[in-house]
């Protein structure tokens, strides 16, 4: 249960640091520090990232308040009511987005709403296989989190371009090893990657190899349509994964 806080002050830390320009090393050592300590000072309590001005999450922080969903069993299914809320608001921002695109740019969100889908269903068995490896319930709870936050994070990402839909295209970007942030966060995923390969069984290795490359597939797919900024934002949330799932996979 503590483990959910944790997340939940971890991302806020995120925003705030993203929304002051920090640079991506001191936005990680924040993020890092964020999560140990509510880890340390919070035992018991179960909160997963909410944002009280959306109702999707207020929905989720009352449902993980109430006495009668204080259980495992209750807690996930309050991530997966929010989970299938900000599944329709995805589905619902993407049907607004299209008709606002012109053809040329229509054309490339859909190759990235393409490999968004194939990078999530490529997604679960890596889940499974790493969650298989643990015991206790703290990794149930991480599972369903897990499972919540790409949905809420490209039902955000198309709400935001339905928002700014009309106005200029992304100027191209520079290459990864030309932005200094960019190279940073490639660098920090590709040795939690390594790290996360070296843990794992090896008969569940295969699933990391093809939900990398399906993830590697949705960036390059979504490169086109967003700003430096939000490339970082793309890159920095894989790295948070694989760092989660490295330091998971084998625990009892």
């Amino acid at each position: 249960m503590r483990l959910a806080m944790g997340l939940s002050v971890l991302r806020g830390v995120r925003r705030v640091a993203g929304a002051l320009g920090v640079t991506y090393g001191l936005t990680y050592a924040l993020m890092t520090c964020a999560l140990a300590c509510a880890l340390a000072v919070a035992p018991g309590v179960a909160h997963a990232e909410v944002a009280a001005a959306d109702p999707i999450d207020a929905a989720m922080r009352s449902c993980l308040a109430r006495g009668d969903m204080s259980s495992t069993k209750g807690q996930v299914q309050c991530m997966d009511n929010a989970r299938i809320g900000w599944k329709a608001a995805l589905d619902s921002a993407w049907q607004q987005l299209q008709p606002k695109l012109p053809a040329p740019q229509r054309k490339l969100w859909e190759k990235s709403q393409a490999a968004w889908l194939d990078s999530r269903d490529a997604e679960q068995p890596l889940l499974g296989a790493v969650i298989a490896t643990t015991r206790g319930t703290m990794y149930v709870l991480a599972e369903a989190d897990m499972q919540l936050q790409p949905v809420r994070d490209r039902a955000l990402a198309l709400r935001s371009a339905v928002a700014n839909a009309g106005g200029a295209l992304p100027r191209r970007l520079r290459a990864c090893r030309a932005d200094a942030q960019c190279e940073h966060a490639m660098f920090d995923l590709n040795r939690y990657y390594r790290r996360l390969q070296t843990k794992m069984p090896a008969r569940s290795r295969p699933t990391l190899v093809r939900a990398q490359k399906a993830w590697t597939a949705y960036l390059n797919a979504t490169t086109p349509v967003v700003d430096e900024r939000g490339r970082i934002d793309i890159i920095g949330a894989r790295v948070a994964t694989l760092k989660r799932l490295s330091e998971t996979v084998g625990n009892d």
